[in-house]
């Protein structure tokens, strides 16, 4: 290199380009997805039902006393979530709608934070403002925003209860997932994974929070009976609008109960192997990829074969998709990151030119998304099953657990 060469050429570390270009794309995207877009809102807002049952709480009016038959966003949280939401009806609606967003884009970020940190990455690796950029380019974390709902700090209780449970501090990870069921138990289905994993505290906080805000709740609550009378039967149902499960597809298409029905066995066939397989063969060799590949396929068949699955709730699946970094990882294929692609996608579909085929991919890309991303999985799986199979290694783990037990010394009397 000449002296010259010095001036003209300075030389960058190859480490920081990465993180050159994506800090400030990641800051203006946050930037224009919570200030612009989420300050404008939308047609639907999810906030004010909520701030309306807060202010009724506070005052001891009756919450939950909607009329279901209209396609308006529903106070559905129970009375638990009644009592941790109604603080922010001290402040204005405004005031409070948009310190609720600055503090959902605050909790975003640190989701970011702690899902490179799972997978070892610190705060100065690329890898976090690319997080953070993949998260506010979704249609999740922008209708999070824009239509002003939970979703972020359930995000942010599920990396908690993932990264304390993942080191042993089982009441405290219950605690991380109690917190967002006292609100909005989506989570629940995660409890399974407590129970294969057999740590056993976990399920005294993660039941008892609720729990105890429930009790706490239920005096100061007007009518906290219509939760169980009214509001309960209601999330049972599948409505045909804003609900991507195969139940709300089916309504809302006029597809045959008993094809919907077949669907929907298929899948939580699918997901029963795929967890059986990942705790078979992958819980005591790498525990963070069984935890983030077993949550999404939990929570991806959940959403596709319950009553209500919103294309908001994807963020959920952020876990499963990180693993794509990790050796082992069933998202290493392009069908998984097409399924992604289709229940992530901000993109709108709506077509002027063909209305009716516009109409049809925008109702369905979060459904065929979700499916083609648990398919992909549960295909990954079952190949790495099949072709163990023919290798006659299928036993080989057990094998070498009877052998380290016979090899072991008899203990000394």
């Amino acid at each position: 290199m000449t002296v010259l060469d010095r001036y003209l050429h300075p030389r960058v570390d190859p480490a920081r380009i990465g993180q050159m270009i994506l800090w400030p794309i990641s800051i203006v995207m946050v930037f224009h997805r919570s200030v612009i877009l989420g300050v404008n809102g939308h047609r639907t807002d999810d906030f004010r039902p909520v701030y309306n049952a807060a202010l009724n709480f506070l005052n001891q009016r009756p919450v939950y006393n909607e009329n279901y038959q209209t396609v308006d966003p529903h106070y559905l949280y129970p009375p638990s979530g009644s009592l941790l939401m109604s603080p922010m009806a001290v402040l204005d609606p405004q005031t409070a709608r948009w310190l609720f967003i600055g503090v959902s884009v605050v909790a975003l970020i640190l989701c970011a934070y702690l899902l490179a940190r799972m997978f070892g990455y610190d705060h100065r690796s690329w890898v976090l403002p690319a997080l953070i950029f993949f998260f506010f380019s979704t249609e999740t974390v922008a209708h999070t925003l824009i239509f002003t709902n939970f979703n972020a700090f359930v995000l942010l209780g599920m990396l908690a209860f993932g990264m304390l449970m993942l080191r042993r501090q089982d009441l405290w990870a219950g605690v991380a997932i109690g917190l967002t069921l006292a609100v909005k138990p989506i989570l629940a289905p995660l409890l399974l994974l407590v129970l294969l994993n057999r740590q056993w505290r976990i399920l005294i906080t993660a039941v008892g929070v609720p729990l105890v805000l429930n009790a706490l709740a239920w005096p100061l609550s007007n009518d906290p009976m219509d939760f169980v009378k009214r509001t309960v039967p209601y999330l049972g149902e599948s409505r045909d609008y804003y609900n991507s499960s195969f139940t709300g597809v089916g309504v809302y298409f006029d597809v045959d109960g008993w094809l919907v029905l077949l669907i929907r066995i298929a899948f939580v066939v699918m997901g029963a192997f795929g967890l059986w397989f990942m705790y078979r063969y992958y819980r005591r060799t790498d525990e963070l990829l069984w935890f983030a590949t077993s949550s999404g396929i939990l929570l991806g068949t959940f959403f596709l074969v319950g009553s209500l699955g919103q294309g908001y709730y994807s963020m959920l699946l952020f876990p499963l998709l990180m693993t794509v970094f990790r050796p082992g990882s069933t998202v290493r294929n392009w069908p998984a990151w097409l399924g992604a692609y289709g229940c992530l996608t901000f993109d709108v579909y709506s077509s002027k030119q063909w209305d009716a085929f516009g109409r049809h991919v925008e109702y369905s890309k979060v459904t065929w998304g979700w499916s083609l991303l648990m398919i992909a999985v549960f295909v990954s799986l079952l190949f790495r099953f099949l072709d163990m199979r023919k290798a006659g290694v299928l036993d080989a783990d057990r094998l070498a657990d009877d052998g380290r037990t016979a090899a072991a010394p008899a203990p000394s009397r």
